[in-house]
């Protein structure tokens, strides 16, 4: 299988940001039109994330944010451990201080690849 092309690896972790940057509001309803579970964002984050020293090293994203990048995936991942469902209801995007500081630190890494945080959330079709 062949790798996807630095455009669409950046791409797919620029969308995977988008959605972790947008308002709780904003996130529920992109959850709610797809109907899909709140980890979505989570699961997407994650692929995505697997590609940024690639994409460093290809010279599609700058190094400096790869800092806040690792600090999102340590406070996703420390938020599935055991006995935190509570933190992946559709509730928690908007009162879970994990979701916050993701949001806070997504926004800042969109800020600084591409000047601004808000962007169309990614369009999705869900095969079931």
């Amino acid at each position: 299988m062949e790798s996807p092309d630095p455009s669409f690896r950046r791409r797919l972790l620029i969308e995977s940001l988008t959605m972790l940057a947008a308002d709780a509001q904003t996130q529920v309803a992109w959850l709610n039109k797809h109907g899909v579970m709140t980890d979505e964002i989570a699961l997407d984050f994650d692929h995505a994330f697997r590609l940024a020293e690639v994409l460093v090293a290809e010279g599609q994203l700058t190094g400096e944010v790869t800092a806040d990048l690792r600090e999102i995936d340590v406070i996703l991942s420390g938020m599935s451990d055991d006995g935190n469902a509570e933190r992946w209801t559709r509730d928690a995007l908007s009162t879970d201080d994990g979701w916050a500081r993701t949001r806070r630190l997504a926004r800042r890494v969109l800020i600084a690849e591409l000047g601004e945080w808000q962007h169309p959330l990614p369009k999705i079709t869900v095969i079931r």
